[in-house]
C-alpha cells in the first residue's frame, strides 16, 4: 500500500484569493510566494521591482505564466515574446527560458509535469 504526499499548501480550502494582492512589491527584489506544491507541480506568485529579471535556466516541467499586473519580455528558446495584465504563456518543459521585468510586474507560475515520471 502507498501513502500520497500531503500537498504543501497556503491556499485555504473553499475560499477566494486576491492573486494580485497576495504578493507584493519590494523595491529591488523579486518576491516569490508558493501557494501550492506537489510532487506534480507548483503555483507560485511572483512580484517583480523595475529591472527585475530571472536568467535563463531551464525546467524539468511545463510551465505557465500568467500575467496579473504589468508587462515583461520573457525569452523562450531564444525568442522574445512581451506579455501583458490579463495574458497567458507556456513555457514548455526543458526548454531554456528567462523573465525580465518590463516595470514592476506580477505573475502566477503554474509548474507541471505531463506524463510518467
Amino acid at each position: 500500500m502507498t501513502t500520497a504526499k500531503t500537498p504543501q499548501s497556503q491556499l485555504p480550502p473553499a475560499e477566494p484569493m486576491a492573486l494580485a494582492e497576495a504578493v507584493q512589491y519590494a523595491p529591488g527584489s523579486i518576491v516569490s510566494r508558493t501557494l501550492l506544491k506537489t510532487d506534480t507541480g507548483t503555483l507560485t506568485l511572483f512580484a517583480f521591482d523595475e529591472g527585475q529579471e530571472l536568467s535563463e535556466h531551464t525546467a524539468p516541467f511545463n510551465a505557465l505564466v500568467q500575467v496579473l499586473d504589468g508587462t515583461a519580455t520573457l525569452v523562450i528558446g531564444g525568442k522574445p515574446v512581451t506579455v501583458r495584465t490579463g495574458e497567458l504563456v507556456l513555457m514548455p518543459a526543458n526548454v531554456p527560458h528567462a523573465v525580465r521585468a518590463g516595470g514592476r510586474f506580477k505573475m502566477l507560475l503554474t509548474m507541471f509535469r505531463t506524463g510518467a515520471k
